[in-house]
C-alpha cells in the first residue's frame, strides 16, 4: 500500500529503508497501478502501455514471452542486465482456478473463491527470515552486486522482484489454494504499533455497491469479523511490509558497501497494494486506495533529496523513465511519461516542449480479472476519483472526493452529475471503455469454451473441484446450469 511510504499510514510500522530513501531521494505521493493485480500491472510496467493496449486481461494473460521490455532495450544499448525473483508479466501462469474465475465472472452465480482471511504467527523472536524464497533472491542480488556489479566496466540494471507482502497460500482453502493467510514472526510483529492501527469503517452489506458486494463475497469477507480479527490482519500485513523493507535495506547496504550507491539510481515500487480489510475486503482487484495506490520512491545521482511529489503518476511511467536514465531514444508511442523532470525538481511547465509532451493531469487504472464481476476503469485527477464499470450504463459509477473523504466511504456520483459527465468524457477520450468491456466479455467466453472442450467428459469433475469447491459441491448442477445459460 503506497500510503505506507508517507503520512499517515507510516505511523503503524517502522520502515527504515523506505525512510532512508525518503531522506536521500524522492517519494511520489500519488503513484498508482494501471491494473490492481499481479500480471496485468507488471505487463503495463514492463511495456509502458495501458492494460487495454497490452490486452493483459487477467493473471493468465499477459505479454508475449518475446515482448521487448525496457530491460531488453537497455541490454541492446550496452547495459549489463540481471533479474532475480518474481517477474510474472507473460501469459500462461497462475492456477486454473484463477483463470476460470476470471472467465466466468459474468455468470449469474456467487461463489466464494478465497479462503477467509486469517493470520498465522510462526517461529519466535529470533525468526527473521519468514519468506525464505524472497530472502534467497535478495541474497542472490546482494552477491551479484558484491561479486559482479563492482567489476563491470559498463553500466548495469538489476531487477529484484519480491513476493512479500503478498498474503500466503492457505492450504485449508481447497485444491488450488487461495492466498488468504497473513503470516509473520514475533520479530516482525514487534515492529508494528498496534495502538496506531485504524479499524476501517464498513458499509452494511445491503448498502454496498453491487460490484463491491460481489468482490467481498467471492473473497470470503461477508461473514462476521471482530475488531480484534481485523486489527490482527492489518498488523500482520504491516509486519510483512517491515520484512519487505529489510530486503530493500540489504540491497541499499550492498550498494553502499561496494561504493556503488552514490552512482546508482534505486527505484522501489509495487505492482499493487493490499486492502487489508478496508471496504470489507482483503487482497487487491479494487480501485480503492489500499489496492490501487502504490509506493514509488527513487534516489540516486541527479535526483532531488527529501522531495515529495504530489503529481499523479503510474507504473507505465517506469518504461520511459528507465530509457531516459539510460539516454535511449523512446521510439514507440507509450502510455507513460518519463519521471526524470519531476525527479530533478523541475515543474511540468519547465520541461522543454520540444523534448516531451506535457504529462496529463490524470492517471488511468483498469481491471478485468477475477473477484470482480465487471470491467472497471478508474480515472484519478485532482481531488476526484471516478470509477466507471462495464458499458457505462448497466452498473452505476462511483465518484469520491479524496480531499473530503480520503477513506472513500461516500459515493457522490448522484450528487455531482456535472462532474461525472466531465470525468466520463475524459475517460472515454483515453479509452473507449464500453468497447473494451465488450471485447473482454467475448474473450472470456471464447477462452472458457476452449478450456471446457479440452477437458471433454472430465469437465464436471474439474470445475466442481476448483477453488470454489466448498460452495460449488453443495449444488453442482445449479452452477453448471448457470454456466450453460451464460454460454
Amino acid at each position: 500500500d503506497g500510503r505506507l511510504t508517507f503520512h499517515p499510514g507510516n505511523q503503524t510500522v517502522d520502515l527504515p529503508s523506505v525512510n532512508f530513501m525518503r531522506r536521500h531521494g524522492t517519494v511520489f505521493l500519488n503513484a498508482y497501478t494501471n491494473s490492481p493485480i499481479c500480471c496485468p500491472s507488471r505487463a503495463a510496467m514492463w511495456s509502458g502501455l495501458f492494460t487495454h493496449l497490452t490486452e493483459s486481461w487477467n493473471n493468465f494473460k499477459g505479454l508475449d514471452a518475446d515482448y521487448v521490455t525496457w530491460m531488453d532495450l537497455m541490454e541492446k544499448y550496452g547495459y549489463h542486465t540481471q533479474k532475480y525473483g518474481k517477474l510474472d508479466y507473460t501469459s500462461g501462469h497462475h492456477s486454473v482456478s484463477n483463470r476460470v474465475e476470471a472467465w466466468t465472472r459474468d455468470v449469474d452465480f456467487l461463489l466464494r473463491q478465497e479462503g477467509r482471511p486469517m493470520v498465522n504467527l510462526t517461529g519466535d523472536r529470533k525468526r527473521v527470515r519468514v519468506m525464505k524464497a524472497d530472502w534467497q533472491n535478495t541474497d542472490k542480488a546482494v552477491s551479484w552486486i558484491k561479486e559482479e556489479a563492482i567489476n563491470l566496466t559498463r553500466p548495469f540494471v538489476l531487477y529484484l522482484g519480491l513476493n512479500l507482502p503478498h498474503p500466503y497460500p492457505s492450504p485449508y482453502a481447497g485444491e488450488n489454494f487461495g492466498s488468504s493467510t497473513f503470516l509473520t514472526s514475533p520479530y516482525w510483529l514487534e515492529k508494528v504499533t498496534y495502538e496506531a492501527i485504524k479499524i476501517p469503517k464498513w458499509s452494511s452489506l445491503s448498502e454496498m455497491h453491487p460490484v463491491d458486494y460481489y468482490s467481498s463475497y467471492t473473497k470470503n469477507c461477508t461473514g462476521e469479523f471482530t475488531n480484534q480479527e481485523v486489527r490482527n490482519i492489518r498488523a500482520f500485513y504491516y509486519a510483512m511490509c517491515a520484512e519487505t523493507d529489510a530486503m530493500l535495506g540489504e540491497i541499499i547496504s550492498a550498494l553502499r558497501d561496494t561504493g556503488l550507491l552514490r552512482k546508482t539510481v534505486v527505484i522501489f515500487t509495487a505492482d499493487h497494494g493490499e486492502l487489508a480489510m478496508e471496504h470489507r475486503q482483503f487482497y487487491k482487484m479494487s480501485m480503492y486506495e489500499g489496492s490501487s495506490h502504490v509506493p514509488l520512491l527513487v534516489m540516486g545521482p541527479g535526483i532531488k533529496q527529501q522531495q515529495q511529489i504530489p503529481n499523479l503518476v503510474s507504473l507505465v511511467d517506469i518504461y520511459p523513465t528507465m530509457l531516459d536514465i539510460a539516454r535511449i531514444p523512446v521510439s514507440r508511442n507509450l502510455s507513460g511519461y518519463s519521471l526524470i523532470p519531476l525527479l530533478r525538481g523541475k515543474a511540468d511547465h519547465e520541461v522543454s516542449p520540444a523534448k516531451a509532451s506535457p504529462r496529463p493531469s490524470w492517471v488511468l487504472s483498469e481491471f478485468h480479472g477475477c473477484n470482480v464481476n465487471s470491467s472497471t476503469y478508474m480515472l484519478r485527477t485532482g481531488k476526484w476519483k471516478y470509477i466507471a464499470y462495464s458499458d457505462g450504463r448497466s452498473v452505476p459509477p462511483q465518484l469520491f472526493d479524496l480531499s473530503e473523504d480520503p477513506d472513500e466511504l461516500t459515493n457522490i456520483a448522484v450528487k455531482f452529475p456535472v462532474v461525472v459527465r466531465s470525468l466520463d468524457k475524459i475517460l472515454r477520450s483515453v479509452v473507449n471503455y464500453p468497447k473494451v468491456s465488450s471485447s473482454v466479455q467475448e474473450y472470456n467466453k471464447r477462452q472458457f469454451i476452449s478450456w471446457k472442450q479440452s477437458l471433454g467428459q472430465n469437465y464436471s469433475n474439474v470445475i466442481a473441484n476448483l477453488r470454489w469447491h466448498q460452495d460449488w459441491l453443495k449444488e453442482p448442477q445449479k452452477y453448471e446450469r448457470a454456466i450453460d445459460e451464460w454460454l
